[in-house]
């Protein structure tokens, strides 16, 4: 027993009190510390303590718990399977030992049902270990499923120092991302990169929080804190279910949820030309201060996000016309089809709000790759069992009529009476057919007959929509349409046809 508890205490130090007091001095909580403020006071059972590095005999009694602490805790009272790199063990660099800590607690999620959360801070793969042909040999490849998802239960990824290697892998493979200021997620480190390309690299330029929240879309959220962080991962996994093959969970209904229904139409702007935020609309409808967005700094056209109606998880898709007028580009594209999967893997409705005059075109928006992006969302749309709703708050034109759920790609087509549909903008459409701009000649007539028609009664007349509501009665209405659509057949459980879609667009 002398000899367990020496090891115990070794093995629990993690890199020496020097490193964690110069991390404690740096606002930056250490590897443990960040499992005790995620899991409930006294649920956290480590597996792989007394692993050690097992290439050279050297650096046994240098790496406790091999430099990647795993185990299982509770979340809010629900299990969970973690793997979180401590920083202090050779920069929690990849070994064969901790990979083998990395693969049972996935097989052990996969097959009992377990969300998996990822605190990613990490070298890379560890050196002079995987030199060689013997190294990665040993090392990599040697599991074939090491980087497979098919979403059989959530997982979810924090972003809290430097992230090289299977930190940043983990991160883009997971449902959830988020990132700490300050934080970088990247291939390789500043100084590998720096020699590759034979210039000097700046971190946050290579892998930083504005880089994945602005441009690759690959954090879903930025925080401050490490604290902030893992009670973002809290606030997530809340929404969701254990496993694909069980419904999220039930919560509460807040106390004020619908207030504002009352006032609803009054958020929206007489003028259709007019901008206005989406997001004041979704909240007014949804419990209140359930709504959490996801990627709010990437494809900003679009707002996607996580909320409760009646207490029950749900999937908002919304144009915003605050941003280009609501006309979706190709980030907002990646940004919808990434989120339609991860409702549809784990069996949450999704309710479409649109306004929208269409997609962004021009010359930029085929560089970018704008038709198969808007089919690929169109795929997704079609591939998807768990219900949708669709809401046409204002405008629906052209293409991103089908893209936004109508043509019978939702479940359910509602329209507030303020909603038109039509091919395209009528002013543009003048110019089209007529060659005429405002001004010329002739204008405003033909203007007035392009407009003839794109209101919402002769949709609503053969049947393309099935009901136009009172704005003020959409809260209501949602929640008896959703009870209906849950399916009595399966439990609402859905197929999970997207569930092995490409986690990163």
């Amino acid at each position: 027993m002398a000899d367990f508890h020496r090891r115990e205490t070794a093995a629990l130090a993690m890199g020496g009190e020097g490193k964690l007091l110069r991390r404690k001095a740096m606002g930056v909580l250490n590897a443990r510390e960040r499992i005790d403020y995620l899991c409930d006071p006294g649920s956290f059972i480590e597996s792989g303590l007394f692993g050690t590095s097992a290439s050279n005999p050297a650096d046994r009694e240098k790496t406790p718990a091999d430099g990647k602490i795993a185990g299982f805790g509770r979340i809010r009272s629900r299990d969970a399977a973690l793997v979180v790199n401590d920083f202090t063990v050779m920069g929690a660099s990849s070994s064969s030992t901790n990979g083998r800590k990395i693969a049972h607690m996935k097989q052990v999620a996969t097959r009992r049902g377990l969300p998996m959360v990822f605190l990613g801070e990490s070298s890379g793969a560890r050196m002079p270990d995987t030199m060689g042909s013997r190294g990665m040999g040993a090392l990599l490849g040697n599991d074939g499923t090491q980087y497979q998802r098919t979403r059989e239960s959530p997982w979810a990824s924090a972003t809290l120092g430097y992230s090289y290697g299977s930190s940043s892998w983990y991160a883009v493979l997971s449902d959830f991302c988020v990132i700490r200021k300050g934080a970088v997620l990247a291939v390789s480190s500043a100084l590998l990169t720096s020699l590759a390309i034979k210039e000097e690299v700046d971190p946050e330029d290579l892998g930083g929080w504005r880089l994945h929240a602005e441009t690759t879309g690959f954090a879903d959220l930025v925080v401050d804190t490490d604290e902030q962080a893992l009670d973002a991962i809290k606030a997530f996994l809340s929404y969701l279910p254990g496993h694909q093959n069980e419904l999220p969970p039930v919560h509460a209904v807040p106390e004020g949820s619908g207030a504002g229904m009352a006032g609803i139409l009054g958020l929206l702007p007489q003028r259709r030309t007019q901008v206005y935020d989406v997001r004041t609309i979704v909240r007014t409808i949804v419990d209140k201060d359930s709504f959490f967005e996801l990627k709010a700094r990437f494809g900003k056209v679009a707002v996607t996000g996580l909320a409760r109606l009646e207490g029950r998880s749900v999937g908002i898709v919304a144009n915003n016309p605050l941003v280009k007028g609501g006309a979706l580009d190709t980030d907002a594209c990646e940004k919808i089809t990434s989120f339609l999967v991860l409702c549809d893997s784990f069996n949450i409705p999704v309710l479409t709000f649109v306004d929208t005059p269409g997609f962004v075109i021009g010359a930029e928006a085929e560089r970018k790759r704008a038709p198969g992006k808007i089919m690929n969302m169109m795929n997704a749309l079609a591939l998807m069992s768990v219900p949708k709703l669709s809401i046409i708050l204002r405008k629906s034109y052209g293409q991103a009529y089908l893209n936004m759920g109508g043509g019978k790609n939702s479940d359910e087509v509602i329209a507030w009476p303020t909603a038109e549909v039509s091919f395209m903008d009528p002013r543009f459409a003048v110019k089209v057919v007529h060659g005429l701009d405002a001004g010329d000649p002739g204008f405003d007539e033909s203007l007035a007959n392009m407009n003839r028609g794109n209101e919402i009664w002769d949709a609503a007349s053969i049947y393309a929509v099935q009901s136009v509501i009172d704005p003020a009665d959409t809260r209501a209405y949602l929640i008896r349409m959703l009870d209906l659509h849950r399916s009595r057949l399966n439990n609402g459980i859905g197929e999970h046809r997207l569930a092995n879609w490409p986690t990163s667009f």
